[in-house]
């Protein structure tokens, strides 16, 4: 699972192929509890901050590894207010040549992207909540079974490696996003480099989200739910180290804008896509 935030970022890094062991072992840990198969783009700007990954990731990892946060997960995705979406038909999508194969591996794929983001906007937000100040008591939670590990899926392609048209369908569809401003792109739009034809219809296609109206709420309705979900799971955390106020403008960015602005898309995507 990749990530809706991944792709060409103004956001310092620590690979993981470049991780030191240290690192490397937080990454195998934070990809065997929460079952993805990627470590989000946040927890590796934590990790160019000495102590932070450490830190944060100790104290969040009780939240992803809870039962708890299942029936969170459910309650943020119904929570989320969106406009009025027609399920698109089989046929159109074959026209844009996308097989049933490739539908099933879109469903697949998108259902990931939304067990993603929904744990990393409800842990990140608890994270954020406590930063600020919030003193309530940590509830004790049940640990969950192991999840169940998300296959691999093909590296996403670099924009600037994309046909010049195709590079330009994406970037526009990022251009919607508030959040993606200073050069991210999200990586759920990479994805549709494998379709060409459906990169240049899908912001047409879920177009009664593009409208900047529903787009801010269907994120506001994302952040309130993550929000209240937060609240019901703060974690217990260790002293923070000194250097904590420098990942503020990222957790703020992450939980604020940009996790809550593509996650609306990809629960509006499972619900256009044929069941067949």
């Amino acid at each position: 699972m990749k990530s809706t935030t991944e792709a060409m970022t103004n956001f310092a890094e620590v690979h993981p192929l470049n991780a030191s062991p240290e690192i490397a072992a937080i990454y195998a840990d934070i990809r065997a509890v929460s079952g993805l198969s990627m470590v989000n783009l946040i927890w590796r700007h934590f990790a160019t901050f000495p102590e932070i990954i450490q830190w944060a990731w100790k104290g969040v990892r009780p939240l992803v590894a809870s039962q708890e946060l299942v029936a969170s997960r459910q309650r943020l995705i119904n929570a989320i207010e969106l406009p009025s979406l027609q399920p698109i038909t089989f046929e159109a999508w074959q026209s844009l040549g996308l097989s049933a194969p490739a539908l099933a591996d879109m469903r697949t794929i998108t259902s990931d992207y939304i067990r993603g983001n929904c744990t990393n906007i409800i842990v990140l937000t608890a994270l954020r909540l406590r930063l600020e100040g919030i003193d309530q008591a940590s509830p004790k939670l049940s640990v969950g079974s192991t999840p169940k590990q998300m296959a691999p899926l093909a590296p996403l392609p670099r924009i600037e490696t994309l046909e010049p048209s195709l590079a330009a369908s994406i970037r526009s569809l990022a251009n919607h996003h508030e959040g993606a401003q200073g050069g991210i792109i999200p990586s759920l739009y990479l994805e549709l480099a494998r379709w060409p034809a459906l990169a240049e219809v899908f912001s047409s296609w879920l177009g009664a989200l593009y409208d900047p109206k529903a787009m801010r709420t269907a994120r506001a309705s994302t952040c309130r739910a993550a929000e209240a979900e937060a609240m019901t799971m703060l974690p217990s955390l260790d002293l923070p180290p000194p250097n904590v106020s420098q990942i503020r403008p990222a957790l703020d960015r992450f939980t604020r804008l940009i996790i809550p602005d593509l996650t609306p898309v990809c629960v509006a995507l499972l619900k256009v896509l044929p069941l067949r």
